[in-house]
Formats: structure tokens, sequence, C-alpha cells
């Protein structure tokens, strides 16, 4: 699972020329799905999200977590992460996972990092989005778990 993370001071989601999800200070996460990515690696970036001490402190240094800021996250899938450009003019998106596990980790990641006590709102899922925002600093940050594949010759050590 992979997670891109711009800080912002304001930052929107539009479907159809609608604002689906805004947010003021806090995370914008574009978030990618991976192959055998799993609840347990949703729970475990959303907690990274939420904790990661990326914004100022009283003295300007990066020492505050999204919580303790009051911000929100803004969580807009985005497979494109997993888009593969080392060969050929196209990318590839073998890497990807299914639409159907991605809405489902997608919605799981979203899920806990509410459960931790931060607003999220999101895009819509598979939907063309057109995303606006202010980055603040600018500070972006790449984030990633992936997940552990077994080989079959692996399966028989277990």
């Amino acid at each position: 699972m992979r997670a891109v993370l711009q800080r912002v001071t304001q930052a929107h989601v539009q479907v159809d020329g609608q604002v689906v999800g805004q947010i003021q200070q806090g995370w914008l996460v574009l978030l990618g799905i991976g192959k055998g990515d799993t609840t347990e690696i949703a729970r475990w970036l959303a907690d990274r999200c939420v904790y990661l001490r990326a914004f100022a402190d009283d003295q300007g240094k990066m020492n505050r977590s999204v919580l303790d800021v009051r911000g929100s996250l803004l969580v807009v899938s985005q497979f494109t992460l997993y888009g593969d450009c080392q060969r050929g003019r196209r990318p590839g998106f073998d890497a990807a996972a299914s639409p159907e596990l991605a809405k489902t980790l997608y919605l799981e990641f979203c899920d806990a990092a509410r459960s931790l006590g931060v607003p999220v709102e999101q895009g819509i899922f598979q939907a063309n989005m057109q995303v606006s925002l202010v980055n603040d600093g600018p500070v972006t940050f790449h984030l990633e778990r992936e997940a552990v594949t077994v080989s079959k010759s692996d399966k028989s050590l277990g």
C-alpha cells in the first residue's frame, strides 16, 4: 500500500463539478492499493498518517501530528501510484489491486483513521476526480508498506 501525503492548508475534491470532500489544515492522502495488501496494512498506514509528526510546533519544528493540530484527512484513491513506467511508453498496472479489493481496503483505511480520532473526508472511488490543494510548506511524504507475498515453495514451510 502506498500513500503520498501532502500537508495542506486546504484541499477539496470534485466529481462532475460538485465538491464531494474538503478539508482545511491536514493531509491530502493519495492512496494506492497493491495486490496482496491487507486490512492490517491499511490500519498500519492509517496509524502512520495520523501520528506522523510533520506539523509545526510553537518553535516552528515539525513536532505535531494531524491530531495535535486538530487537522483532517482528505483521502483520494489513486491506483496510478502502482503504475510501472520502467518499460515502454505506457504505464503498466499489474501490481495494482483489483477494484474490489482496492475499494474494500480504501474504506478500511478511512475507517481506521476515523477510529483514531481524525475527521476524514473522501473522494469517490473510481470516479474521475479533480483535486485542488494549497500545499503547506510544501511538505510531501511518500509512505509505503508492501504486502509480504509467500511463494508456493514457502507455503510448505509454514
